[in-house]
């Protein structure tokens, strides 16, 4: 009897010691980027990284890296870059990309998107740029979004436009 409570004792500790050891597979924080994908002054933007496919959206098939920029004020209401910001999706392979695609991904190259703002709970039209790009000897497909409720012609959209202006395939 104490011979087989030893053994259960010993299997349970191994598991317990073994299950803290699980690490996932992708850290966003400390993901090296090998594209440089600079923050617009003033540097207070904050940076996302996660895994594609993305747990939220199991629908999108693609494999690679979803790198967002999110603007100071992006979570503020009152501020004019609330829900501002954009994201890179960096895509393993050469993915053929059309507008019907880019539809079902996230609506549309230049248009609008409807939806309900989770922070403020109610309903939202977020314009949307998209881009679209492949770099010279790379098996890579990039994806550039950009989103902010304010109209094309606002202050905001020059700092979501600069983001995708300086974007390098390789860092320097």
């Amino acid at each position: 009897m104490i011979k087989n409570l030893s053994i259960i004792i010993l299997i349970l500790f191994s598991v317990t010691i073994y299950g803290q050891d699980i690490k996932p597979d992708f850290d966003g924080h400390k993901w090296e980027a090998p594209y440089s994908l600079p923050i617009p002054i003033p540097k207070d933007w904050t940076i996302e990284r996660f895994p594609i496919p993305i747990s939220f959206a199991p629908q999108i098939l693609y494999k690679g890296v979803e790198d967002i920029r999110f603007t100071p004020g992006w979570a503020k209401v009152k501020s004019d870059e609330y829900w501002s910001y954009a994201f890179l999706w960096y895509l393993e392979g050469e993915i053929k990309m059309d507008s019907k695609i880019l539809d079902r991904n996230l609506k549309t190259y230049v248009g609008t998107i409807k939806m309900i703002d989770y922070m403020a709970q109610k309903s939202i039209v977020l314009n949307c740029k998209a881009h679209l790009k492949s770099c010279s000897g790379e098996n890579k497909t990039l994806l550039f979004y950009e989103l902010s409720p304010q109209l094309l012609k606002h202050n905001i959209w020059l700092s979501l436009d600069k983001l995708w202006l300086d974007f390098k395939c390789k860092k320097d």
